[in-house]
């Protein structure tokens, strides 16, 4: 029974400590540099089971290109409705912040609440597909837990709402 006690004690630690780390800022990462559009793509999506991106396909030789597929985000109207709709739905999304707001681009960071990581998402108007390419990415950790697709697929499913 005592060790049972003690194993406890010692996950409750880490535990806390974790959330002080989180806390403190710790967990946020690096800022990306990469990030924008280049000769008509995204970034890639990372090596690993962190990151959505609807140009996965464009990488064939990629580790992650099928957990990273995601079909890319229907236009609502013009590329410049679809994106400012896009932004007022991240801007009521909790931990949610746009940083960069173009024509026909707009990154957005997303920070969890207590452990306080940060993923990266971006959103392009691709003139020659006629849709908003997407990528999602954590910038720490090797999985995400499938959070960078569900916040995606929240957005698509507000955005056919709207």
């Amino acid at each position: 029974m005592a060790v049972i006690k003690w194993l406890l004690i010692v996950i409750a630690l880490i535990v806390i400590a974790g959330l002080i780390v989180g806390q403190l800022g710790l967990l946020k990462g690096t800022p990306p540099t990469d990030l924008g559009v280049r000769e008509g793509r995204l970034k890639p999506p990372s090596n690993t089971p962190n990151s959505v991106s609807s140009q996965a396909s464009l990488y064939p030789d990629h580790p992650q290109r099928a957990y990273a597929s995601i079909a890319p985000l229907p236009l609502k109207g013009d590329a410049d409705t679809t994106l400012d709709r896009i932004a007022g739905i991240i801007e009521a999304m909790d931990g949610a912040k746009i940083v960069k707001r173009e024509p026909g681009y707009l990154y957005a960071q997303f920070t969890t609440r207590l452990m306080k990581y940060v993923d990266d998402t971006e959103f392009w108007f691709d003139p020659a597909a006629g849709v908003v390419q997407v990528r999602s990415s954590s910038r720490l950790g090797s999985s995400d837990l499938g959070v960078n697709r569900e916040r995606i697929e929240f957005i698509r499913h507000a955005l056919g709402s709207a």
